[in-house]
């Protein structure tokens, strides 16, 4: 079974490539063709919208038909919708494209995250989730480096194209390293099951509350740093190349805790407890952000972001796996990054609201933080329970 999870982590590195390399590249691309500053914003936004509704038909099929069938379908669907980036011509065209790709690029993650939940037994899902983050934070890394270094080079085009062929090869060979029947999820103690069916039984668990709650908080704060950091930094008269290197800054630091030792910290603490933490050391980077000028300490400043994140995330989707079963795992994911996607677009709506009052952007990243750790400690505090000891 390791070689398969090593083919999850490597898909999840995909996945995540697809998404991060468009950051620095759409706007412009939009524009490009003709957009106006409101079709560039629904058009950017388009793609975590439709995001949501491919987590959840991906939550949905995972716990009706499997996980193999979704992974290969929403690969190979993806990598051809990437193709037709380069025929192009109108921003309405810009827009649909960018509907049908967010809807099946939301298919592959609910159901990476759930094979590796179905990997793994008892109290050892952090470490697990904490080398997916890996995964996620080299994509971070990676991919808008390489879209804005190719897009420059030789056209926003190539960079599409040469995702797709990517997604496209790594359909045919999920084709052939994924078993034809899945194997069934270890055992696991299982809670006393709450007997309704559907989706809203998810919400009646604390442990999914809190995950899903975290999920929105951390996409909302990062919606924020994506939007505010760079007129940051322009503002303060640094190079525009900066922004990028601060983001990779926080990315770098998360991915070492998630692949050195010090990931067994997620198995040593309650996850609920790692995730409140790290969402108050992020709370703490926003508002510093909001002050420093000096760039050595921005640099510091994202070191701290990037511990945040780095709780944050292992911890949340271990929650998710620990407080769930095999029959509502994919519906569990699915729900959960939809609240990134959701975290997303009301971070960009939210510091487009607040960009021209005299209340700081990253300010209101905090109050969001602060307010939203307050009411995880509520749930957590009436749910002694929530923790790693229960799925």
């Amino acid at each position: 079974m390791t070689h398969l999870i090593y083919f999850i982590y490597f898909l999840i590195i995909v996945s995540f490539v697809d998404t991060f390399s468009q950051l620095p590249i759409m706007s412009p691309y939009a524009q490009g063709l003709g957009a106006s500053a409101v079709m560039i914003g629904i058009i950017v936004g388009m793609y975590s919208f439709s995001n949501v509704l491919g987590n959840m038909i991906s939550g949905i099929y995972i716990d009706r038909k499997g996980i193999n069938g979704i992974l290969g379908v929403g690969l190979l669907l993806t990598g051809v919708l990437l193709l037709f980036y380069a025929f192009v011509t109108s921003p309405v065209q810009l827009l649909v494209l960018r509907f049908f790709h967010g809807l099946t690029g939301g298919l592959l993650v609910p159901a990476a995250f759930t094979y590796l939940a179905n990997q793994k037994a008892g109290k050892k899902k952090g470490k697990v989730m904490a080398l997916s983050g890996a995964g996620v934070g080299m994509a971070s890394i990676i991919g808008p480096a390489y879209g804005g270094i190719i897009s420059s080079n030789f056209g926003a085009d190539t960079v599409f194209v040469s995702i797709g062929i990517l997604m496209i090869v790594t359909a045919v060979l999920a084709y052939f390293v994924l078993p034809e029947k899945e194997a069934e999820p270890t055992a696991q103690p299982v809670q006393e099951d709450i007997p309704e069916s559907g989706i809203d039984v998810l919400f009646k668990r604390p442990g999914l509350q809190l995950s899903y709650l975290g999920a929105f908080s951390l996409m909302f704060a990062q919606g924020i740093l994506a939007y505010a950091l760079p007129l940051q930094v322009e503002a303060l008269g640094f190079d525009s190349s900066l922004s990028g290197i601060l983001l990779s800054t926080f990315a770098i630091v998360a991915t070492l805790i998630f692949v050195l030792p010090t990931n067994r910290l997620y198995d040593r603490f309650s996850y609920a407890t790692t995730l409140m933490t790290g969402l108050l050391i992020l709370s703490l980077a926003l508002i510093l952000l909001e002050f420093v000028t000096v760039q050595s300490l921005m640099f510091a400043v994202m070191a701290i972001y990037g511990v945040g994140f780095a709780l944050i995330f292992p911890s949340m989707t271990a929650m998710v796996a620990n407080n769930t079963n095999a029959t509502r795992r994919g519906k569990a994911y699915g729900l959960f990054y939809g609240f990134f996607s959701l975290g997303v677009v009301a971070g960009s709506f939210v510091t487009g609201l607040f960009s021209e009052t005299t209340i700081g952007v990253f300010s209101v990243g905090t109050i969001w933080l602060l307010i939203s750790v307050f009411g995880m400690w509520q749930i957590y505090r009436r749910h002694s329970r929530v923790s790693v000891s229960y799925v």
